[in-house]
């Protein structure tokens, strides 16, 4: 087979695949028009975040098996058309996990002890010994937003150098925090209050963009936060403003909303903020594991064996397809409507087939329900990377069939939970391509899945239903649909509208007031977020 690697990498990825016989292509610097003749008869693409893999490359690629990025971020791959085209996207995402986790708990002693302030003062000629008074980090507390796999593992670096870890992480179980040394917290806020250095763990998403901001930081009185995970979590300017105004002692930046960073940037004109330019992933040993990673994916495309780290949807066998392909993505469609209209932490999911789907081999559609309950979690998972995802984060999954479906030919139920308190689910197919969601937590509802959705738990009286409309249509929401179920006559109904725009939290807080509503939901099924209050 043709391996063209067009980013440098670690010699031991390319000795790898020369070992097992192909042909190592490599072809630096190419301009794109190059790179589209260059990519003719290549059965294996390995890139890094310098080569942009777009749509006009796939059909110009009709060998490509699979484009391997030796590291964790795609920006650069058009991964749709790579499925579209049939082409594995692979990553490699373990293999700097300890050089980023190094290099945060280096970052964290360099802010609190003034480690870079106090070298450029002593190469000026300056003795400034009495200028600096650090922090211990011992007897301190770290508070670990986002407890991911470099989360994890900064917490156990600094757990055994004498700081006491609480996280908070929305989808990781107790059970999993406990066990490698931290205490979970219900909210953001709680582990701002009781933490002295705050560490970022968590990817950039809708969810995550400028999470901590000013009024977040101030809970931080005299405290330290260390980014390293990616820029944009943190408000630069508010961070800028905080630790020069003494609100924070200090800070350690090495990852930018824009990269390469601008001179202007803020945060690199305070004196007390530390900043690097992005080198969590830069060790010899992190470059080799991820090179390797990749050509061990590479290798396993070639010889019909799993991709651990794909990040699009993996082959399913021909004969079995057309019976579960309706339901890939209702699946996915009903967890992310359960997690958002869960209110906690989630540490289980259950998904249930009943009638003829659970004749099928079902374990693609199951993957899809966990991507839509994952999919405001981390980003990037998918049905290929979602049960990994569920058993790092500690949450139980269950997968159940009956061949007995009342009302229905096939149906599927997703269902979030923690301990007694759930949220259920449940969807299905009607004829040709019509994909309904038919209930939600026992009440029977008709809704089309798709754009955006509010939810309305509400007393079953009269002109509720106006009430929502007329507050709706006062502030420009059309409805595109509306479908009511209740469970008994006069008590609590169920209403789900189809909306044409998005819902704000003052409209949500006005619907609220009425006393007759109980809760409200807005649903996002653009991005996986919800606008709820």
């Amino acid at each position: 087979m043709h391996v063209l690697v067009t980013d440098p990498i670690a010699n031991a990825g390319l000795a790898l695949l020369r070992e097992e016989g192909h042909t190592v292509e490599t072809a630096y610097d190419l301009s794109h028009e190059a790179l589209l003749t260059a990519v003719d008869g290549v059965h294996a693409l390995v890139v890094r975040s310098g080569t942009e893999v777009t749509r006009d490359l796939f059909e110009a690629a009709p060998d490509l098996q699979i484009v391997g990025r030796a590291g964790i971020g795609v920006d650069n791959i058009d991964i749709e058309a790579a499925t579209d085209s049939g082409v594995v996207v692979a990553n490699a995402p373990e293999g700097n996990v300890r050089a980023a986790a190094e290099h945060t708990v280096a970052m964290a002693f360099a802010t609190a002890r003034s480690i870079p302030q106090a070298h450029a003062r002593l190469q000026d000629g300056t003795w400034a010994k009495g200028e600096f008074l650090g922090t211990e980090l011992n007897n301190n507390t770290l508070g670990v937003v986002g407890f991911g796999r470099v989360g994890q593992e900064v917490t156990k670096r600094l757990a055994g150098l004498g700081m006491t870890a609480v996280t908070f992480d929305p989808y990781i179980s107790e059970d999993r925090a406990t066990q490698l040394g931290a205490e979970l917290v219900d909210d953001l806020d709680t582990c701002l209050d009781r933490a002295d250095v705050v560490t970022i763990h968590t990817p950039l998403t809708d969810e995550t963009e400028g999470m901590i901001g000013e009024a977040e930081l101030r809970r931080l009185t005299d405290g330290y936060v260390v980014n390293c995970a990616r820029g944009g979590i943190v408000d630069e300017a508010a961070l800028a403003a905080a630790v020069e105004n003494g609100t924070l002692a200090g800070a350690a930046v090495d990852v930018f909303a824009d990269e390469p960073v601008s001179p202007a940037n803020p945060l690199l004109s305070v004196d007390d903020i530390v900043v690097t330019p992005h080198l969590g992933a830069s060790t010899a040993a992190a470059q080799e594991n991820v090179a390797v990673s990749t050509a061990q994916q590479i290798l396993a495309v070639f010889t019909g064996e799993p991709v651990s780290n794909a990040l699009n949807a993996p082959s399913v066998d021909e004969s079995s397809f057309p019976a579960i392909e309706p339901y890939i993505d209702l699946a996915d469609t009903a967890g992310e409507i359960a997690v958002q209209l869960f209110d906690g932490r989630v540490e289980r999911v259950a998904v249930t087939y009943a009638g003829d789907i659970a004749d099928e081999d079902i374990d693609l559609v199951t993957a899809s329900a966990l991507k839509g309950v994952f999919t405001p979690l981390e980003w990037r998972v998918n049905a290929v990377n979602a049960n990994q995802v569920a058993s790092q984060r500690g949450i139980d999954v269950t997968e159940s069939k009956s061949p007995q479906s009342e009302d229905f030919q096939s149906l599927v139920t997703v269902t979030v939970g923690r301990g007694e308190k759930s949220v259920s689910v449940c969807g299905t197919q009607f004829a040709g391509d019509d994909a309904r969601i038919v209930r939600v937590d026992g009440y029977r509802v008709d809704a089309v899945p798709y754009g955006h959705m509010l939810v309305a738990y509400n007393r079953d009286e009269p002109g509720v239903i106006g009430f929502i409309g007329t507050v709706l249509g006062e502030h420009g929401i059309n409805i595109a649909g509306m479908f009511n179920g209740r469970e008994t006559f006069g008590g609590e109904a169920l209403s789900v509208y189809n909306l044409d725009d998005p819902v704000s939290d003052p409209v949500l807080a006005e619907l609220e007031s009425d006393e007759r509503i109980v809760r409200t939901k807005h649903i996002s099924l653009d991005n996986g977020t919800s606008l709820d209050r």
